[in-house]
């Protein structure tokens, strides 16, 4: 069951690699910031792609998520995706993603710890992304 919407947040591509040119497998990396329920946050991140058919993309990433109150609380996560490819950098993803508090047991972020999200995030052709969690309970 859908639970309540954990965060939404912008960002940008911040550069790319390729990881396996006959696979057509590239890596992103992307800085994100927003609202985690009433919390200031960043995300520094890195996914990859690889076509699996017309249009269509399988991708995985991972990240770090920090409060922005200059506190020194920390989330990771690593997520799980399908999208579709609408131009060259511009696609729309859907997936799940876990999430894992492993620094503090009691910090801000440490509600994050083991819980599972799904999201929908859209990159338009300048490499500006949106994205939206949900927790998955």
């Amino acid at each position: 069951m859908l639970g309540e919407l954990l965060f939404e947040i912008k960002g940008r591509l911040t550069g790319y690699r390729i990881l396996n040119a006959e696979e057509y497998k590239i890596e992103h990396s992307l800085t994100q910031e927003g609202k985690l329920k009433d919390m200031e946050i960043a995300i520094l991140g890195a996914f990859w792609t690889i076509p699996t058919g017309k249009n269509v993309i399988y991708g995985e990433g991972q990240g770090i998520i920090t409060t922005r109150d200059g506190g020194e609380d920390t989330a990771t996560f690593r997520g799980y995706g399908i999208g579709h490819s609408k131009g060259q950098v511009s696609a729309s993803f859907r997936g799940s993603v876990f999430y894992k508090s492993p620094l503090s047991t009691n910090g801000k972020l440490s509600f994050l710890n083991n819980k599972i999200g799904v999201f929908e995030t859209e990159v338009d052709e300048s490499g500006i992304s949106t994205e939206k969690v949900w927790e998955w309970k």
